[in-house]
């Protein structure tokens, strides 16, 4: 039973997400280009590290799995 509703709530999330960046991706513009994320760049390579980006998103998750799995 637990798992039926989380997989619903997943699916509702992720339709959100689809939602939000389609119609509005200003509201997740700011991913990938806050102070912190890497970009090197050499004559024809680059390499882009997302670090504060990646720590922005563990956060995020982190706060809704201990609001979704609370007890």
């Amino acid at each position: 039973m637990l798992y039926g509703n989380l997989l619903i709530t997943i699916g509702i999330l992720l339709v959100l997400l689809g939602l939000t960046i389609n119609y509005a991706p200003s509201l997740i513009n700011w991913l990938g280009k806050l102070p912190g994320d890497l970009l090197l760049e050499d004559n024809n390579k680059s390499l882009f590290i997302p670090i504060t980006s990646s720590i922005v998103i563990s956060i995020i998750l982190t706060i809704i799995a201990n609001l979704l799995l609370r007890k």
